[in-house]
């Protein structure tokens, strides 16, 4: 990269943070600078800051200025670029907005001399803006970005890298668009990021004490969001595209991270759901011995014919006993005796006539019979269907059941009501089954 001397004689229009940390480096190395802002106040401030002299109404004297270097916003630095070329102000300009693209399409449609104008860009700043803020070292070491555009001239190029040295800058040529793809990455969606960041923190459902808890991480993470509220607004609209581009990557690693988390944490969950089930283990156990014990005196009918009470049980969940140990109740077609009657047409001596529980067993689809919902429920796995025959309803739970229910609220329907007023009493509500342990 072709670099010339060290400008002599530079105009520095606007006295902000960039304007003046620029001029008081420039003073450093002997440069004549002269200083003007749409606010003389801040001009008037720079100068006493050591920064250079205001510029006279009356134009620079002496001449044009090596370089001018235009230290405005965005939006205005195609406008400033024109006065500035109308009045001779220098040979060569540069400006130094964080934006290329757009300022260069607006200096174009603005007439100006794009073969004098190199765009520029100095990659440093702090916080806090204005005069006051400004240091000479505060581009030391920093990448200065100059991006002519195809019809710059050389002689210009020469001349604004020089001018990026003096201020101990580290100029990088490249292309406007190129410029602003590269700086939405690394400047522009942070500082959105840190202002997403630091608005969750001003949320009113943060309370005062969680930031005390705040380190210097956060700090870190939070900084940059601070900085000047319409000039950002500038900087960001200028370069909307890239940044929009940035921010929707942004956007979606987070998304995707905060499903990720989710479904950590819903595994999690199961697991320590699992580990509590597991651990409960026992008191379930010494439930089932409970429910088994109330069957004791004809809970289950056992064996064919007898009539005696069903003997006392042990019911292990998940388990049921293998064929034969339970009276078990064939289907109406299949020319088997119906549930709750022996081979002689006598009534069973454990079976409840108005209530049954009819279910699918595990070990192949057998139907039981059982006066207490809650043993059925566990001796079938939790499918079983309740039948109140003298109503013809039937409450089901689970997803699988026998058909045999139906056959038997039919069997019901149709005995003789002599046979129903042997029970002498009024049918009681239909037991419903409990949830599944």
């Amino acid at each position: 990269m072709e670099q010339g001397p060290v400008p002599h004689r530079v105009v520095i229009v606007g006295t902000g943070l960039i304007g003046t940390s620029a001029a008081l480096a420039l003073r450093r190395q002997g440069t004549q600078v002269w200083l003007s802002d749409a606010d003389p106040a801040a001009a008037a401030l720079a100068a006493d800051l050591g920064a250079g002299q205001v510029l006279p109404a009356t134009g620079l004297p002496g001449g044009p200025a090596d370089v001018a270097l235009i230290a405005v916003p965005p939006a205005s630095v195609a406008a400033v670029l024109a006065a500035a070329q109308r009045a001779g102000l220098a040979r060569w300009y540069t400006d130094v907005a964080s934006v290329k693209a757009q300022p260069l399409a607006q200096a174009r449609a603005a007439g100006c001399d794009i073969a004098r104008y190199v765009p520029g860009h100095p990659l440093a700043g702090r916080e806090r803006s204005g005069p006051a803020a400004a240091r000479a070292d505060l581009f030391l070491g920093r990448t200065w970005a100059l991006c002519p555009a195809p019809e710059t001239s050389p002689d210009a190029v020469a001349a604004v890298t020089a001018l990026a040295t003096a201020c101990g800058a580290e100029p990088v040529v490249t292309d406007a668009a190129t410029h602003d793809r590269w700086v939405a990455l690394i400047s522009h969606a942070p500082h959105v990021v840190a202002a997403a960041l630091a608005a969750q923190l001003a949320a009113p459902t943060v309370p005062a004490e969680a930031l005390q808890l705040a380190g210097q991480g956060l700090r870190d993470a939070t900084r940059i969001a601070v900085g000047d509220t319409a000039l950002w607004r500038q900087i960001l609209t200028g370069n909307a595209g890239p940044v929009a581009e940035v921010l929707t990557a942004v956007a979606h690693d987070l998304t995707e991270a905060a499903h990720a988390l989710a479904a950590d944490h819903l595994a999690q969950h199961v697991e320590h759901r699992r580990a509590d089930i597991a651990g409960d283990g026992g008191a379930l156990a010494g439930r089932v011995q409970q429910l088994a014990d109330q069957l004791d005196g004809g809970g289950l009918a056992v064996g064919a014919g007898d009539r005696q009470p069903a003997p006392r049980r042990a019911v292990v969940p998940g388990l049921v006993e293998p064929p034969g140990q339970f009276d078990v109740a064939p289907d109406r077609n299949a020319g088997g005796r119906r549930g709750g009657r022996n081979r002689r047409g006598r009534r069973e001596s454990g079976a409840d006539d108005d209530q049954r529980v009819v279910g699918d067993a595990v070990d192949g689809g057998r139907r039981i019979d059982c006066r207490n919902a809650g043993i059925a429920e566990l001796l079938l796995g939790g499918r079983v269907v309740v039948v109140d025959r003298g109503r013809g309803a039937e409450l089901r739970q689970g997803c699988q059941h026998r058909a045999a229910g139906d056959s038997a609220t039919r069997d019901q329907n149709r005995r003789p009501r002599r046979q129903r007023a042997e029970r002498g009493g009024v049918h009681p509500p239909p037991v419903a089954a409990s949830h599944s342990l």
